[in-house]
Order: structure tokens, then sequence, then C-alpha cells
């Protein structure tokens, strides 16, 4: 039986106050026919504005694919904690890499019980590096870059899709999005949820937070993962057999000007061993984010002011992962002028509990 949800009390939201998350076949986005892909990305829009978290399904992704990912990910992780700090995060120039547990915090005094391994796009050119993009740091594990390349490209095709298909149900373009999207610092984390039955009932796996980019394409293996709809509930997300879990995230909240919001979300103390793959698909480093212009008129006013669409994930960036916020601390780096703090969009900071 579900646990009963807990409530956030005080906290309002455009979400509904949704029990169970909305899923989408989206096959019809891929059709050569304009009506039908129009038809699919009106359901995609209001799974997005109602809740803000969806199932979809009919994304075509072979499974052999998923397979290899998942076994070359078990392999990874069952390494020796020596062996996988040689691929340690804070040695990369571009955030890519190891990140032990305790690594990452979202809320100050709150320790994330996972550990995770952290792939980029693998900008390989020279010019045009920036702190979140560049080449990635491979580990030696045989097979390792080749599956895992894999897998990053099938879903890259699929946010690809995605992106035309928000934008279709936003009355836009349908490449409104997507041509923004060629060389993105979008990440692939490969999460490992260890399984301790000793561990107290309210340690999270994940503390509660908002996404940075503009959507999120979940893989996981186990339940565990928790949203919070717009009664403030806290509501289980189950696995779906074949289904990826997508979620708004701050930037496409701030492109839609807030037709959709980014959601909250946390993954409680997992029951068994869990791995989960999230893609967290973006903008090109430096597109500007700020509201589309036809969704701006009098009645519906700008909302959010434009940011730089990777300065705004470096920020939040560093002001999340240790080895960075060290960096900050000593003056090596800094955050980048107005960088919002985190959980800046979505639901308040108040409701960040975990």
């Amino acid at each position: 039986m579900a646990p009963t949800p807990r409530t956030v009390p005080h906290i309002a939201s455009a979400h509904s106050a949704f029990k169970t998350l909305p899923l989408v076949d989206i096959q019809g986005l891929s059709s050569a026919s304009e009506t039908e892909r129009i038809e699919t990305a009106a359901e995609l829009g209001r799974a997005a504005s109602q809740a803000g978290f969806l199932y979809v399904t009919g994304h075509g992704i072979d499974p052999t694919i998923i397979s290899r990912l998942k076994q070359r990910t078990i392999e990874y992780f069952a390494q020796s904690p020596e062996q996988k700090m040689q691929d340690y995060i804070g040695l990369s120039s571009n955030h890519s890499g190891y990140v032990p547990e305790g690594e990452e915090q979202f809320v100050e005094g709150s320790i994330d019980h996972k550990e995770a391994f952290d792939v980029g796009f693998d900008y390989l050119l020279s010019q045009g590096t920036r702190p979140m993009l560049g080449a990635n740091r491979w580990p030696a594990l045989p097979g390792f870059k080749q599956d895992i390349k894999a897998y990053y490209d099938a879903v890259f095709s699929l946010n690809l899709t995605l992106f035309r298909g928000f934008a279709l149900a936003l009355g836009l373009a349908e490449n409104t999005f997507s041509r923004w999207v060629n060389n993105p610092p979008s990440q692939l984390r490969l999460i490992h949820y260890p399984f301790a039955p000793d561990a107290p009932v309210d340690r999270p796996g994940i503390g509660a937070h908002t996404d940075y980019e503009c959507f999120t394409i979940l893989l996981p293996t186990a339940p565990g993962l928790e949203v919070l709809n717009g009664a403030g509930q806290w509501i289980d997300v189950p696995i779906v057999e074949g289904a990826f879990v997508i979620n708004i995230g701050d930037m496409m909240e701030v492109l839609s000007n807030g037709n959709y919001v980014a959601t909250a979300h946390r993954v409680r103390k997992v029951a068994e061993e869990r791995y989960s793959f999230p893609m967290f698909c973006t903008c090109d480093y430096d597109t500007i984010i700020e509201p589309v212009a036809t969704l701006v008129d009098p009645a519906t006013p700008s909302r959010y002011s434009p940011m730089s669409c990777g300065e705004h994930l470096y920020a939040q960036t560093l002001q999340t992962f240790r080895y960075l916020k060290q960096r900050v601390a000593c003056g090596e780096l800094r955050l980048p002028e107005g960088a919002k703090g985190l959980s800046s969009y979505g639901r308040s900071a108040n409701a960040m509990e975990v």
C-alpha cells in the first residue's frame, strides 16, 4: 500500500492536486501528419501544465540500448571507492565524472545518500568550451564509453522530439526551441542509491528540489521518487514498464512564461537497490532564456528576467557541489552576476522540506 501523501501547507501552485502522473503516448510527435503531431503535442502540453511531471511511451528507444546502460552502470559502481575516485568530478574541467556520496547537497546540513557518474555532451572542439561544456572524463572500464554514449545519443534524439512537442503545445513554430539545441551542456547522470536497511526512515536519497534545465528525461529502476502536487502533497511515482518520466525544469518555466511550472521532487529512503538515469535537457550555453515573445501580452505579462542558459546552470551547480563551493569560498571561482539561489523557480523554497 502506498504511504498517505504528506501535505506542505500554505503554498499555492499552478498545478492540479493530482494523485497519479498522466501518461502520454508521444509516437504521434514523429508522424508525417502535422495534425497528428499537433494533437499529440496538445496531450503533452496538458500533462505538463497540470502536473509538471508525466510518463511518456512511444519513444522508440531500443530496449537493448537501455539494457546495456544498466549493465555498465552496475559494473561501474561495483568497483572499489579508490578506483571510482580516479574519475572524481573535481578533476574535470567541465563537471564530468564520478560524484561520491555527500558531494552534492541541495539543502544545507542534509546529505544525499547516493553516488553518481555525470556524462556531458562530449564537446570535443577546443574552441567554444565553457565551464559546463567540454570533453567527458571517460573511465577505463571496458565498453563503458561505447554503451553509455549510445544511450546518451538515443535520449538526445528524444529530447529534440520533446522540444518540438512542447513548442507545438504552446502554439509556437515547431522548431522554436529545438533550433537552440545544437551543442548544449545537457547532462546524463548515472545514479546509484545504495540500499541500507538500518538507515533512518526519513533519510533522503536526494532532498527536495526543482531541476535547473528545460526538462528531464528520467529512467528509474525502482520506486522511491516523489513529486509535490498542487495541494502540497508528496505523491509516489511508481515504475511504468517501458515508460520514461518527464518533468519540467526552471528554464522551460521561463521560456513558457509560466504555462509550465518546475515541479519539486525528491527521492525518499529506498527500499531496494536503486539506479536512476536522468537526462537533463537544456539549450545551447549562450542561449538567452526568457519568455517567448508571443507568449507575452497585457493579459499575461512577462514574469521572469532574462538569463543566460549556461550561466544559470553553472550558478546552480556552483551552489550544489562541494568541490565547487570550496573554490567559490576561496575566491578561485565566483558566481555569475545576478545568479539565482537554489529552488528559485517552481514552488516556493518554503515547500522544500526533506
